[in-house]
């Protein structure tokens, strides 16, 4: 038979000492309730609550439904949509005649050689064809250019969609995507052969609007709220790009009458005042560390190799 003391000896030896229990201490329960509740408080203000009062449509409400981005013919986001234009197919065109802009030429293979020459042999062609994004179902009705060189490889280009259904005081909106080609390489996602864009497209945006305003061709500017603020977005090609977010909108002098003082330009909402301001603090800070990748990337290119150009390359 079992001894009952030996058993119960046995047991209790068998279970480990038990020490005094640990505690955590009251403040470090404090800084861990303060943590969990500030990545709240972090999580509603920039995914809710900021975001709806920076969105605003109180200039063009319809355009609260339009797209915010444009896609390629396969279906990938493309450049967003960061410009418009109210007035006649006619006025626009004028419109940016008056501003030296060129009319893009349409993609044939003549002008997908012409082009190719003009990057290849550094040869002017200032009404280069602009490559096809999409937008309701079709790619750009217009599209127009600035020459930031000699070559097409570096230029300033605008794809623009007429839109009756968002319209203004009866005129058709020309909505579009403002950007400018920093270079010529392959796409990231499909490694076509494409141009690669500036990652600040509110500079082109800007530069546009700024353009068209001082040859006398707008009398009213505003602003709605377009893709959104962005600090690392992506292209259909890969490239990326950064903005405030914003659409801006100008409205053609019926007849394209030139003006003589600048446009109109009607106020944002202050939330949106106040994001803009700290916008313009930081946006510098991206476009410095994408100079410095910039010429990390060059400094790179020079020193490899396999980079190097090619005889036949270096005798064109």
């Amino acid at each position: 038979m079992v001894d009952p003391a030996n058993s119960s000896e046995q047991n209790e030896s068998a279970d480990p000492p038990s020490g005094p229990k640990r505690r955590v201490h009251p403040w470090v329960r404090r800084w861990v309730y303060a943590i969990f509740w500030l990545l709240i408080a972090w999580a509603l203000a920039a995914y809710l609550l900021l975001p709806a009062l920076w969105r605003h449509y109180e200039h063009h409400p319809s355009l609260e439904s339009a797209p915010k981005t444009t896609e390629t013919k396969n279906g990938i986001p493309g450049d967003p949509l960061n410009v418009g234009l109210v007035g006649t197919k006619e006025e626009i065109v004028r419109a940016f005649a008056a501003a030296h802009w060129y009319p893009a030429d349409p993609v044939t293979l003549a002008s997908s050689l012409k082009i190719a020459e003009g990057v290849v042999l550094d040869r002017a062609y200032p009404t280069a064809p602009v490559s096809p994004l999409m937008l309701w179902g079709r790619h750009q009705d217009l599209a127009f250019e600035k020459p930031a060189g000699v070559s097409p490889r570096h230029r300033q280009h605008v794809r623009l969609w007429q839109s009756e259904d968002h319209g203004d005081d009866g005129q058709p909106l020309w909505i579009g995507a403002a950007t400018y080609d920093d270079s010529v390489g392959l796409s990231h996602y499909t490694a076509q052969i494409t141009h690669h864009i500036a990652a600040d497209v509110d500079a082109e945006r800007d530069g546009m609007m700024s353009d068209l305003a001082e040859a006398g061709q707008l009398v009213r500017r505003y602003q709605v709220t377009g893709v959104g603020l962005t600090v690392n977005g992506h292209n259909g090609g890969g490239d990326r790009y950064y903005t405030d977010g914003e659409l801006d909108i100008g409205v053609i002098a019926v007849g394209n009458v030139r003006q003589s003082e600048p446009p109109v330009e009607l106020a944002n909402p202050p939330a949106v005042v106040v994001k803009n301001r700290i916008w313009n603090w930081f946006r510098p800070l991206l476009k410095k560390t994408d100079d410095t990748a910039g010429d990390a990337a060059d400094i790179a290119t020079k020193e490899s190799p396999a980079d190097a150009p090619r005889g036949d390359e270096q005798s064109k």
